[in-house]
Protein backbone atom coordinates (compact mmCIF):
# COMPACT_ATOMS: atom_id res chain seq x y z
CA UNK A 1 0.00 0.00 0.00
CA UNK A 2 1.38 3.60 -1.15
CA UNK A 3 1.98 6.00 1.51
CA UNK A 4 -0.65 8.26 0.81
CA UNK A 5 -2.75 5.23 1.65
CA UNK A 6 -1.45 4.34 4.94
CA UNK A 7 -2.28 8.10 5.88
CA UNK A 8 -5.65 8.26 4.10
CA UNK A 9 -6.54 4.51 6.82
CA UNK A 10 -5.05 6.42 9.47
CA UNK A 11 -7.38 9.24 8.95
CA UNK A 12 -10.22 7.06 8.38
CA UNK A 13 -9.78 4.99 12.12
CA UNK A 14 -9.61 8.67 13.81
CA UNK A 15 -12.15 9.81 12.39
CA UNK A 16 -14.50 6.80 13.73
CA UNK A 17 -13.08 6.92 16.87
CA UNK A 18 -13.93 10.57 17.35
CA UNK A 19 -17.58 9.85 16.05
CA UNK A 20 -17.95 6.37 18.69
CA UNK A 21 -16.94 9.05 21.52
CA UNK A 22 -19.47 11.82 20.29
CA UNK A 23 -22.30 9.41 19.79
CA UNK A 24 -21.32 7.79 23.34
CA UNK A 25 -21.69 11.33 25.10
CA UNK A 26 -24.53 12.30 22.76
CA UNK A 27 -26.56 9.21 24.25
CA UNK A 28 -25.50 9.36 27.85
CA UNK A 29 -27.14 12.80 27.56
CA UNK A 30 -30.05 11.91 26.26
CA UNK A 31 -30.60 8.92 28.37
CA UNK A 32 -30.15 11.19 31.26
CA UNK A 33 -32.42 13.51 29.91
CA UNK A 34 -35.02 11.05 28.91
CA UNK A 35 -34.95 9.03 32.40
CA UNK A 36 -33.87 11.21 34.89
CA UNK A 37 -30.96 10.79 37.47
CA UNK A 38 -30.42 7.66 38.85
CA UNK A 39 -31.97 6.64 42.29
CA UNK A 40 -28.09 7.55 44.13
CA UNK A 41 -28.65 10.48 42.54
CA UNK A 42 -31.79 11.38 44.21
CA UNK A 43 -30.83 10.30 47.26
CA UNK A 44 -28.14 12.44 47.23
CA UNK A 45 -30.04 15.29 46.64
CA UNK A 46 -32.77 14.92 48.66
CA UNK A 47 -32.67 15.73 52.83
CA UNK A 48 -33.14 13.36 55.04
CA UNK A 49 -36.67 13.64 55.78
CA UNK A 50 -37.52 12.52 52.69
CA UNK A 51 -39.93 9.37 52.55
CA UNK A 52 -40.05 6.88 49.93
CA UNK A 53 -43.08 4.66 49.11
CA UNK A 54 -44.25 2.22 46.19
CA UNK A 55 -46.71 3.93 43.43
CA UNK A 56 -48.18 0.43 43.71
CA UNK A 57 -48.65 -0.11 47.75
CA UNK A 58 -48.80 3.22 48.82
CA UNK A 59 -48.88 1.72 52.59
CA UNK A 60 -45.25 0.71 52.07
CA UNK A 61 -42.81 3.49 53.83
CA UNK A 62 -39.05 3.93 53.71
CA UNK A 63 -36.42 6.33 54.73
CA UNK A 64 -34.47 5.51 52.20
CA UNK A 65 -34.95 4.66 47.94
CA UNK A 66 -35.11 0.97 47.26
CA UNK A 67 -37.38 -1.35 45.92
CA UNK A 68 -41.09 -2.08 46.93
CA UNK A 69 -40.70 -5.61 49.57
CA UNK A 70 -44.29 -6.80 48.23
CA UNK A 71 -43.87 -5.98 44.29
CA UNK A 72 -40.49 -5.34 43.46
CA UNK A 73 -41.23 -1.58 41.90
CA UNK A 74 -38.87 1.50 42.78
CA UNK A 75 -39.30 3.51 45.06
CA UNK A 76 -40.56 6.84 44.26
CA UNK A 77 -40.31 9.83 46.88
CA UNK A 78 -42.91 11.40 49.05
CA UNK A 79 -43.31 14.49 50.90
CA UNK A 80 -42.91 14.26 54.58
CA UNK A 81 -45.32 17.13 55.92
CA UNK A 82 -48.78 15.72 56.89
CA UNK A 83 -51.00 18.25 54.72
CA UNK A 84 -48.95 17.52 51.83
CA UNK A 85 -50.40 13.85 52.42
CA UNK A 86 -53.59 15.20 52.47
CA UNK A 87 -54.05 17.30 49.07
CA UNK A 88 -53.01 17.17 45.97
CA UNK A 89 -52.64 20.21 43.97
CA UNK A 90 -52.48 20.59 39.72
CA UNK A 91 -52.53 23.04 37.01
CA UNK A 92 -55.86 24.43 35.95
CA UNK A 93 -55.08 22.23 32.39
CA UNK A 94 -55.77 19.07 34.82
CA UNK A 95 -58.44 20.62 36.29
CA UNK A 96 -60.56 21.01 33.42
CA UNK A 97 -59.47 17.55 31.76
CA UNK A 98 -60.75 15.76 34.64
CA UNK A 99 -64.06 17.70 34.78
CA UNK A 100 -63.65 18.90 37.99
CA UNK A 101 -66.93 20.52 39.88
CA UNK A 102 -67.11 21.19 43.07
CA UNK A 103 -70.35 22.38 45.12
CA UNK A 104 -70.74 24.72 48.54
CA UNK A 105 -71.26 22.95 51.61
CA UNK A 106 -75.38 24.65 52.98
CA UNK A 107 -77.42 24.46 55.99
CA UNK A 108 -80.77 24.08 54.58
CA UNK A 109 -83.84 21.86 54.91
CA UNK A 110 -83.63 18.93 53.21
CA UNK A 111 -87.24 16.63 51.33
CA UNK A 112 -86.53 13.36 51.13
CA UNK A 113 -89.17 10.86 49.00
CA UNK A 114 -89.90 7.62 50.00
CA UNK A 115 -91.42 5.55 46.97
CA UNK A 116 -93.43 2.61 47.78
CA UNK A 117 -96.27 0.10 46.25
CA UNK A 118 -99.10 -1.57 47.17
CA UNK A 119 -102.95 -2.29 46.46
CA UNK A 120 -106.20 -0.78 47.61
CA UNK A 121 -108.25 -3.02 50.18
CA UNK A 122 -111.17 -2.62 52.27
CA UNK A 123 -111.89 -0.58 55.23
CA UNK A 124 -111.97 -2.91 58.18
CA UNK A 125 -113.87 -0.31 60.25
CA UNK A 126 -116.91 0.09 57.33
CA UNK A 127 -117.80 -3.42 56.61
CA UNK A 128 -120.61 -5.15 58.41
CA UNK A 129 -121.56 -8.96 58.22
CA UNK A 130 -125.82 -9.55 58.42
CA UNK A 131 -126.74 -12.71 60.60
CA UNK A 132 -129.22 -14.33 61.66
CA UNK A 133 -130.46 -13.52 65.07
CA UNK A 134 -132.89 -16.32 65.69
CA UNK A 135 -132.55 -19.38 64.15
CA UNK A 136 -134.72 -20.82 61.27
CA UNK A 137 -135.16 -20.75 57.75
CA UNK A 138 -134.67 -18.61 54.88
CA UNK A 139 -137.92 -18.23 52.58
CA UNK A 140 -136.54 -15.06 50.49
CA UNK A 141 -132.97 -13.20 49.50
CA UNK A 142 -133.92 -9.68 48.06
CA UNK A 143 -130.29 -9.64 47.40
CA UNK A 144 -129.86 -13.08 45.42
CA UNK A 145 -126.03 -11.99 44.36
CA UNK A 146 -122.67 -9.83 45.35
CA UNK A 147 -121.55 -6.56 43.89
CA UNK A 148 -125.36 -5.02 44.66
CA UNK A 149 -124.98 -1.50 45.87
CA UNK A 150 -127.35 -0.95 48.75
CA UNK A 151 -128.41 2.18 50.92
CA UNK A 152 -129.25 2.20 55.06
CA UNK A 153 -132.59 0.15 55.74
CA UNK A 154 -132.63 -1.81 52.56
CA UNK A 155 -134.52 -5.03 53.45
CA UNK A 156 -132.33 -8.05 52.61
CA UNK A 157 -133.92 -11.14 53.65
CA UNK A 158 -136.93 -12.88 55.23
CA UNK A 159 -136.55 -15.63 57.59
CA UNK A 160 -139.47 -18.07 59.08
CA UNK A 161 -138.81 -18.72 62.59
CA UNK A 162 -140.81 -20.19 65.03
CA UNK A 163 -138.32 -19.09 68.03
CA UNK A 164 -139.46 -15.63 67.06
CA UNK A 165 -143.12 -16.38 66.36
CA UNK A 166 -143.50 -17.33 70.42
CA UNK A 167 -141.72 -14.13 71.37
CA UNK A 168 -144.23 -12.18 69.98
CA UNK A 169 -147.03 -14.48 71.31
CA UNK A 170 -145.51 -13.42 74.96
CA UNK A 171 -145.05 -9.81 73.64
CA UNK A 172 -149.24 -9.66 72.80
CA UNK A 173 -150.13 -11.01 76.17
CA UNK A 174 -148.25 -8.68 77.89
CA UNK A 175 -149.97 -6.44 75.85
CA UNK A 176 -153.34 -7.27 76.81
CA UNK A 177 -152.25 -7.80 80.11
CA UNK A 178 -151.82 -4.30 80.08
CA UNK A 179 -154.78 -3.56 78.65
CA UNK A 180 -156.70 -5.17 81.63
CA UNK A 181 -155.36 -2.83 83.79
CA UNK A 182 -157.85 -0.59 85.30
CA UNK A 183 -157.63 2.42 87.59
CA UNK A 184 -158.44 0.26 90.63
CA UNK A 185 -155.77 -1.70 89.98
CA UNK A 186 -152.80 -2.31 92.28
CA UNK A 187 -150.46 0.00 91.85
CA UNK A 188 -147.73 -2.90 92.31
CA UNK A 189 -149.47 -5.13 89.96
CA UNK A 190 -149.60 -2.53 87.18
CA UNK A 191 -145.76 -1.47 87.78
CA UNK A 192 -145.40 -5.35 87.04
CA UNK A 193 -147.35 -5.71 84.35
CA UNK A 194 -145.79 -2.38 82.63
CA UNK A 195 -141.94 -3.99 83.22
CA UNK A 196 -143.17 -7.40 81.58
CA UNK A 197 -144.19 -5.33 78.55
CA UNK A 198 -140.97 -3.57 78.61
CA UNK A 199 -138.32 -6.79 78.72
CA UNK A 200 -140.72 -8.60 75.88
CA UNK A 201 -140.79 -5.37 73.29
CA UNK A 202 -136.92 -5.50 74.48
CA UNK A 203 -136.90 -9.26 73.83
CA UNK A 204 -138.26 -8.71 70.19
CA UNK A 205 -135.55 -5.74 69.60
CA UNK A 206 -132.51 -8.40 70.76
CA UNK A 207 -133.78 -11.01 67.79
CA UNK A 208 -133.71 -8.58 65.45
CA UNK A 209 -137.11 -6.54 64.81
CA UNK A 210 -136.83 -2.73 64.48
CA UNK A 211 -138.61 -0.39 66.63
CA UNK A 212 -141.39 -0.12 63.90
CA UNK A 213 -141.70 -3.36 63.54
CA UNK A 214 -142.59 -3.61 67.92
CA UNK A 215 -144.83 -0.64 67.30
CA UNK A 216 -146.99 -2.38 64.62
CA UNK A 217 -146.93 -5.34 65.96
CA UNK A 218 -148.38 -3.81 69.32
CA UNK A 219 -150.95 -1.81 67.20
CA UNK A 220 -152.22 -4.53 64.65
CA UNK A 221 -152.51 -7.37 67.26
CA UNK A 222 -150.98 -10.11 65.09
CA UNK A 223 -147.95 -12.18 65.14
CA UNK A 224 -145.80 -11.50 61.78
CA UNK A 225 -144.61 -14.83 60.66
CA UNK A 226 -141.63 -13.45 58.82
CA UNK A 227 -138.52 -11.69 60.40
CA UNK A 228 -137.27 -9.10 57.81
CA UNK A 229 -133.90 -8.31 58.03
CA UNK A 230 -132.53 -5.08 56.90
CA UNK A 231 -129.10 -3.68 56.16
CA UNK A 232 -127.61 -1.73 58.74
CA UNK A 233 -125.45 0.54 56.75
CA UNK A 234 -125.19 1.42 52.89
CA UNK A 235 -122.30 0.00 51.01
CA UNK A 236 -121.42 -3.37 48.29
CA UNK A 237 -122.43 -6.63 49.17
CA UNK A 238 -119.04 -8.75 48.87
CA UNK A 239 -120.31 -11.54 50.34
CA UNK A 240 -123.08 -13.84 49.80
CA UNK A 241 -123.56 -16.70 52.59
CA UNK A 242 -126.90 -18.43 52.41
CA UNK A 243 -129.67 -19.36 49.44
CA UNK A 244 -133.74 -19.39 49.92
CA UNK A 245 -134.64 -22.53 51.81
CA UNK A 246 -131.60 -22.67 54.11
CA UNK A 247 -131.96 -23.50 57.99
CA UNK A 248 -130.07 -21.20 59.43
CA UNK A 249 -128.93 -20.74 63.47
CA UNK A 250 -127.64 -17.87 65.96
CA UNK A 251 -124.98 -16.29 64.55
CA UNK A 252 -125.02 -17.88 61.07
CA UNK A 253 -123.45 -15.15 58.46
CA UNK A 254 -125.80 -14.55 55.30
CA UNK A 255 -124.27 -11.12 54.10
CA UNK A 256 -121.11 -9.09 54.19
CA UNK A 257 -121.48 -5.39 53.54
CA UNK A 258 -118.58 -2.78 52.74
CA UNK A 259 -118.71 1.19 52.42
CA UNK A 260 -116.13 1.96 49.88
CA UNK A 261 -116.72 5.42 50.29
CA UNK A 262 -113.64 5.10 52.49
CA UNK A 263 -110.91 2.56 51.39
CA UNK A 264 -107.46 1.46 52.91
CA UNK A 265 -104.13 1.54 51.12
CA UNK A 266 -101.71 -0.56 52.07
CA UNK A 267 -98.17 -0.30 50.91
CA UNK A 268 -94.74 -1.88 51.82
CA UNK A 269 -91.71 -0.09 52.68
CA UNK A 270 -88.37 -0.99 53.16
CA UNK A 271 -87.12 -0.78 56.53
CA UNK A 272 -84.40 1.54 54.94
CA UNK A 273 -87.21 4.37 54.18
CA UNK A 274 -88.74 3.62 58.35
CA UNK A 275 -86.98 6.18 59.38
CA UNK A 276 -88.53 8.71 57.48
CA UNK A 277 -92.73 7.39 58.06
CA UNK A 278 -94.64 8.56 60.56
CA UNK A 279 -97.99 8.39 61.70
CA UNK A 280 -100.36 11.28 59.97
CA UNK A 281 -97.87 12.13 56.96
CA UNK A 282 -99.73 12.53 53.59
CA UNK A 283 -99.09 10.61 51.06
CA UNK A 284 -99.52 10.91 47.16
CA UNK A 285 -100.44 7.60 44.95
CA UNK A 286 -101.19 7.07 41.65
CA UNK A 287 -102.76 4.05 39.89
CA UNK A 288 -102.81 2.42 35.91
CA UNK A 289 -106.62 2.95 36.03
CA UNK A 290 -106.53 6.81 36.09
CA UNK A 291 -103.27 7.39 34.63
CA UNK A 292 -102.32 11.21 35.53
CA UNK A 293 -104.44 11.24 38.52
CA UNK A 294 -103.26 11.78 41.98
CA UNK A 295 -104.96 10.79 44.71
CA UNK A 296 -103.80 11.34 48.26
CA UNK A 297 -104.57 9.84 51.97
CA UNK A 298 -102.91 9.94 55.33
CA UNK A 299 -100.64 7.39 57.03
CA UNK A 300 -103.33 6.00 59.66
CA UNK A 301 -100.73 3.13 60.55
CA UNK A 302 -97.37 1.81 60.37
CA UNK A 303 -96.60 -2.03 61.17
CA UNK A 304 -94.25 -2.63 64.38
CA UNK A 305 -93.10 -5.58 63.11
CA UNK A 306 -91.59 -6.52 59.39
CA UNK A 307 -92.06 -9.28 57.03
CA UNK A 308 -89.02 -11.71 57.65
CA UNK A 309 -89.41 -12.83 54.24
CA UNK A 310 -89.63 -9.69 52.17
CA UNK A 311 -87.87 -7.30 54.40
CA UNK A 312 -90.66 -4.88 54.18
CA UNK A 313 -93.50 -3.21 57.25
CA UNK A 314 -96.98 -3.02 56.32
CA UNK A 315 -97.79 1.01 55.71
CA UNK A 316 -101.93 1.82 56.21
CA UNK A 317 -103.36 5.12 54.38
CA UNK A 318 -106.89 5.88 54.61
CA UNK A 319 -108.49 7.73 51.36
CA UNK A 320 -111.55 9.06 50.66
CA UNK A 321 -113.47 7.33 48.02
CA UNK A 322 -117.04 9.70 47.63
CA UNK A 323 -117.10 8.89 43.60
CA UNK A 324 -116.26 5.30 43.80
CA UNK A 325 -113.22 5.50 41.62
CA UNK A 326 -110.82 3.75 43.25
CA UNK A 327 -111.51 -0.10 43.91
CA UNK A 328 -109.99 -2.65 46.28
CA UNK A 329 -107.10 -4.33 44.67
CA UNK A 330 -105.76 -1.57 42.73
CA UNK A 331 -102.18 -1.39 42.58
CA UNK A 332 -100.66 1.95 43.52
CA UNK A 333 -97.25 3.44 43.35
CA UNK A 334 -96.92 6.14 46.56
CA UNK A 335 -94.53 9.24 47.39
CA UNK A 336 -94.25 10.64 50.99
CA UNK A 337 -91.99 13.52 51.02
CA UNK A 338 -90.47 14.05 54.41
CA UNK A 339 -88.93 17.30 55.56
CA UNK A 340 -86.06 16.49 57.43
CA UNK A 341 -84.28 18.91 60.07
CA UNK A 342 -80.67 18.66 62.30
CA UNK A 343 -80.08 15.20 63.24
CA UNK A 344 -81.66 13.64 61.06
CA UNK A 345 -85.55 14.30 62.77
CA UNK A 346 -88.40 14.33 60.80
CA UNK A 347 -90.60 17.65 60.88
CA UNK A 348 -94.04 18.69 59.37
CA UNK A 349 -95.07 22.31 59.42
CA UNK A 350 -98.58 21.06 59.19
CA UNK A 351 -98.71 19.08 62.11
CA UNK A 352 -96.03 21.28 64.03
CA UNK A 353 -97.41 21.92 67.86
CA UNK A 354 -100.83 20.03 66.55
CA UNK A 355 -102.78 17.77 68.69
CA UNK A 356 -104.00 14.31 66.78
CA UNK A 357 -106.17 11.41 67.36
CA UNK A 358 -104.01 8.33 67.79
CA UNK A 359 -107.37 6.40 66.20
CA UNK A 360 -108.21 8.84 63.62
CA UNK A 361 -105.58 10.86 61.61
CA UNK A 362 -107.56 13.06 60.23
CA UNK A 363 -108.78 14.81 63.35
CA UNK A 364 -106.04 17.89 63.77
CA UNK A 365 -106.68 20.13 66.43
CA UNK A 366 -104.70 23.48 67.72
CA UNK A 367 -104.82 22.68 71.52
CA UNK A 368 -105.95 19.15 73.73
CA UNK A 369 -109.20 17.27 73.83
CA UNK A 370 -110.79 14.71 72.62
CA UNK A 371 -111.33 13.03 69.37
CA UNK A 372 -114.66 13.76 67.47
CA UNK A 373 -114.83 10.49 66.16
CA UNK A 374 -114.07 7.99 68.85
CA UNK A 375 -113.82 10.28 71.60
CA UNK A 376 -110.09 9.39 72.85
CA UNK A 377 -107.37 11.70 73.94
CA UNK A 378 -105.94 13.44 71.55
CA UNK A 379 -101.58 13.39 71.34
CA UNK A 380 -99.33 15.64 70.46
CA UNK A 381 -97.49 15.48 67.33
CA UNK A 382 -94.31 15.43 69.29
CA UNK A 383 -95.40 11.56 70.64
CA UNK A 384 -95.96 10.58 67.37
CA UNK A 385 -92.11 10.95 66.17
CA UNK A 386 -91.95 14.46 64.90
CA UNK A 387 -89.54 17.05 66.10
CA UNK A 388 -91.36 19.87 67.61
CA UNK A 389 -90.77 23.47 66.05
CA UNK A 390 -89.21 25.19 68.98
CA UNK A 391 -86.87 22.29 68.59
CA UNK A 392 -85.86 21.55 65.41
CA UNK A 393 -82.88 24.00 65.35
CA UNK A 394 -80.99 25.41 62.76
CA UNK A 395 -80.85 23.49 59.08
CA UNK A 396 -78.44 20.55 58.59
CA UNK A 397 -75.06 20.42 57.04
CA UNK A 398 -75.81 19.23 53.40
CA UNK A 399 -73.84 18.38 50.73
CA UNK A 400 -74.99 16.53 47.28
CA UNK A 401 -74.47 12.32 47.17
CA UNK A 402 -72.44 12.56 44.78
CA UNK A 403 -69.59 14.52 46.96
CA UNK A 404 -68.96 11.52 49.60
CA UNK A 405 -66.94 8.18 48.59
CA UNK A 406 -67.93 6.07 50.76
CA UNK A 407 -66.28 2.47 51.62
CA UNK A 408 -68.65 1.27 53.96
CA UNK A 409 -66.85 2.43 57.29
CA UNK A 410 -65.49 5.30 56.10
CA UNK A 411 -66.30 8.26 54.05
CA UNK A 412 -64.15 11.27 52.26
CA UNK A 413 -64.76 14.01 50.49
CA UNK A 414 -62.78 16.31 48.52
CA UNK A 415 -62.55 19.88 49.65
CA UNK A 416 -61.45 23.06 47.39
CA UNK A 417 -58.60 25.76 48.31
CA UNK A 418 -59.84 29.13 47.35
CA UNK A 419 -56.72 30.68 48.77
CA UNK A 420 -54.50 27.93 46.68
CA UNK A 421 -52.41 29.64 43.40
CA UNK A 422 -53.04 26.54 41.94
CA UNK A 423 -56.42 24.03 41.89
CA UNK A 424 -55.78 22.36 45.14
CA UNK A 425 -57.75 19.62 46.77
CA UNK A 426 -57.58 18.09 50.28
CA UNK A 427 -59.22 15.44 51.74
CA UNK A 428 -61.88 15.60 54.76
CA UNK A 429 -62.96 12.20 56.88
CA UNK A 430 -66.48 13.32 57.53
CA UNK A 431 -69.34 11.16 59.23
CA UNK A 432 -72.60 11.49 57.32
CA UNK A 433 -76.10 11.29 58.42
CA UNK A 434 -78.81 9.31 56.26
CA UNK A 435 -79.44 10.37 52.75
CA UNK A 436 -81.99 12.90 51.78
CA UNK A 437 -82.69 12.31 48.40
CA UNK A 438 -79.80 13.59 46.31
CA UNK A 439 -78.21 15.10 49.54
CA UNK A 440 -76.11 13.45 52.41
CA UNK A 441 -76.70 15.01 55.80
CA UNK A 442 -73.41 15.44 57.08
CA UNK A 443 -72.92 15.23 61.40
CA UNK A 444 -69.45 16.16 61.33
CA UNK A 445 -66.21 16.57 59.33
CA UNK A 446 -67.49 19.73 57.43
CA UNK A 447 -68.52 23.41 57.80
CA UNK A 448 -70.72 25.57 55.85
CA UNK A 449 -68.83 27.31 53.13
CA UNK A 450 -66.81 24.69 51.89
CA UNK A 451 -66.35 23.59 48.62
CA UNK A 452 -66.67 20.20 48.05
CA UNK A 453 -66.03 17.97 44.48
CA UNK A 454 -69.54 16.74 43.44
CA UNK A 455 -67.51 15.24 39.82
CA UNK A 456 -64.22 14.18 39.37
CA UNK A 457 -63.17 12.89 43.06
CA UNK A 458 -62.54 9.34 42.61
CA UNK A 459 -59.83 10.36 39.44
CA UNK A 460 -58.74 12.99 42.46
CA UNK A 461 -58.38 9.82 44.83
CA UNK A 462 -56.85 7.46 42.72
CA UNK A 463 -54.25 10.03 41.66
CA UNK A 464 -53.99 9.97 45.71
CA UNK A 465 -53.46 6.66 45.64
CA UNK A 466 -50.91 6.47 42.76
CA UNK A 467 -48.47 9.37 44.77
CA UNK A 468 -48.83 7.12 48.45
CA UNK A 469 -50.93 10.04 49.80
CA UNK A 470 -54.02 9.26 52.26
CA UNK A 471 -56.95 8.35 50.55
CA UNK A 472 -60.24 6.96 50.69
CA UNK A 473 -58.79 3.21 50.34
CA UNK A 474 -55.36 4.15 52.01
CA UNK A 475 -56.59 5.87 54.96
CA UNK A 476 -53.74 7.65 57.90
CA UNK A 477 -51.51 5.27 59.05
CA UNK A 478 -48.77 5.80 61.37
CA UNK A 479 -45.39 3.73 61.31
CA UNK A 480 -43.78 1.50 58.62
CA UNK A 481 -45.74 -1.19 56.47
CA UNK A 482 -45.57 -4.65 56.93
CA UNK A 483 -42.73 -6.11 54.66
CA UNK A 484 -43.82 -9.12 52.31
CA UNK A 485 -43.22 -11.47 54.44
CA UNK A 486 -45.70 -9.84 57.14
CA UNK A 487 -48.13 -8.95 54.28
CA UNK A 488 -48.56 -12.42 53.37
CA UNK A 489 -49.67 -13.19 57.50
CA UNK A 490 -52.36 -10.52 57.01
CA UNK A 491 -50.08 -7.96 59.56
CA UNK A 492 -51.76 -4.77 59.46
CA UNK A 493 -48.63 -2.91 61.10
CA UNK A 494 -48.03 -1.86 64.59
CA UNK A 495 -50.45 -0.79 67.22
CA UNK A 496 -50.95 2.93 67.79
CA UNK A 497 -48.50 4.53 69.42
CA UNK A 498 -49.33 6.19 72.88
CA UNK A 499 -49.14 9.86 72.19
CA UNK A 500 -53.50 9.25 72.32
CA UNK A 501 -55.31 12.71 72.58
CA UNK A 502 -57.68 12.02 75.75
CA UNK A 503 -59.01 15.73 76.44
CA UNK A 504 -60.76 18.68 74.47
CA UNK A 505 -58.02 20.86 73.58
CA UNK A 506 -60.44 24.00 73.68
CA UNK A 507 -61.98 23.16 76.95
CA UNK A 508 -59.85 20.41 78.31
CA UNK A 509 -62.91 18.38 78.73
CA UNK A 510 -62.53 14.58 78.50
CA UNK A 511 -63.32 14.11 74.54
CA UNK A 512 -66.72 12.23 72.92
CA UNK A 513 -64.80 9.90 70.27
CA UNK A 514 -68.43 10.47 68.09
CA UNK A 515 -67.33 14.59 67.60
CA UNK A 516 -64.27 15.21 66.07
CA UNK A 517 -63.15 16.95 62.58
CA UNK A 518 -59.83 16.78 60.39
CA UNK A 519 -56.52 18.88 60.77
CA UNK A 520 -53.67 18.44 58.86
CA UNK A 521 -55.00 14.86 58.15
CA UNK A 522 -55.49 14.07 61.61
CA UNK A 523 -58.38 13.75 63.85
CA UNK A 524 -58.70 16.34 66.42
CA UNK A 525 -61.09 15.40 69.13
CA UNK A 526 -63.26 17.27 71.00
CA UNK A 527 -65.84 17.32 73.54
CA UNK A 528 -68.85 19.04 72.22
CA UNK A 529 -69.94 20.30 68.16
CA UNK A 530 -69.42 24.14 69.82
CA UNK A 531 -65.66 23.71 70.37
CA UNK A 532 -64.73 22.57 66.56
CA UNK A 533 -65.73 25.69 65.37
CA UNK A 534 -63.69 27.17 68.23
CA UNK A 535 -61.03 25.35 67.41
CA UNK A 536 -60.90 25.83 63.36
CA UNK A 537 -61.34 29.61 63.83
CA UNK A 538 -57.64 29.25 65.90
CA UNK A 539 -56.21 26.31 65.45
CA UNK A 540 -52.30 27.26 65.82
CA UNK A 541 -53.48 28.35 69.49
CA UNK A 542 -54.19 24.80 70.82
CA UNK A 543 -51.52 22.58 68.54
CA UNK A 544 -49.47 22.18 71.69
CA UNK A 545 -52.14 20.77 73.72
CA UNK A 546 -52.64 17.89 70.69
CA UNK A 547 -50.12 15.29 71.40
CA UNK A 548 -50.71 13.92 67.87
CA UNK A 549 -48.90 17.02 66.45
CA UNK A 550 -45.94 16.83 68.57
CA UNK A 551 -42.92 15.93 66.85
CA UNK A 552 -40.96 13.11 68.06
CA UNK A 553 -37.07 13.96 68.87
CA UNK A 554 -36.08 10.01 67.44
CA UNK A 555 -35.43 10.19 63.97
CA UNK A 556 -38.00 7.91 62.02
CA UNK A 557 -35.58 3.73 61.78
CA UNK A 558 -35.60 2.21 58.61
CA UNK A 559 -36.98 -1.14 59.56
CA UNK A 560 -34.62 -3.01 56.58
CA UNK A 561 -31.70 -1.20 58.12
CA UNK A 562 -32.55 -2.42 61.66
CA UNK A 563 -33.06 -5.66 60.53
CA UNK A 564 -29.93 -5.56 58.94
CA UNK A 565 -28.35 -4.31 62.49
CA UNK A 566 -30.11 -6.83 63.94
CA UNK A 567 -28.57 -9.59 62.07
CA UNK A 568 -25.13 -8.65 62.60
CA UNK A 569 -25.27 -8.42 66.44
CA UNK A 570 -26.94 -11.92 66.42
CA UNK A 571 -23.55 -13.17 64.37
Amino acid sequence: MSKTGRQFVRLARGLALVLLVVVGFAGGFIARAHFGPSTESIADQTDEETIWTCSMHPNVRRNAPGQCPLCGMDLIPLSHSAAARTELQMSEEAAKLLRIQTHPVTRRFVTTEVRMVGKVDYDETRIKTITAYVPGRIDRLFVDYTGITVRPGDHMVELYSPELISAQAEFLQTVEAVGRLTPNSSPTLAQSVRATLAAAADKLRLLGLTAEQVEQIERSGRVVDHLTIYAPRGGVVIEKNAHEGMYVQTGTRIYTIADLSRLWVKLDAYESDMQWLRYGQQVEFTTEAYPGQVFTGTISFIDPVLNDRTRTAKVRVIVDNPDGRLKPNLFVRATVRASVAAGGRVIDPRLADKWICPMHPEVVKDQAGTCDVCGMALVTATELGYAPAAVAGPPPLVIPASAPLITGTRAVVYVSDPNAAAPTFRLHEVRLGPRAGDDYIVLDGLRAGQHVVTNGAFKIDSEMQIRGKISMMNPDQDGPAPDAHDQARGDEGPPEGTDIQTHCPVMGNPIDKDIFTEYRGKKVYFCCPGCIEQFLAEPEKYLDKLPQFKVSQEPPQDPIQEDHRNHETDM
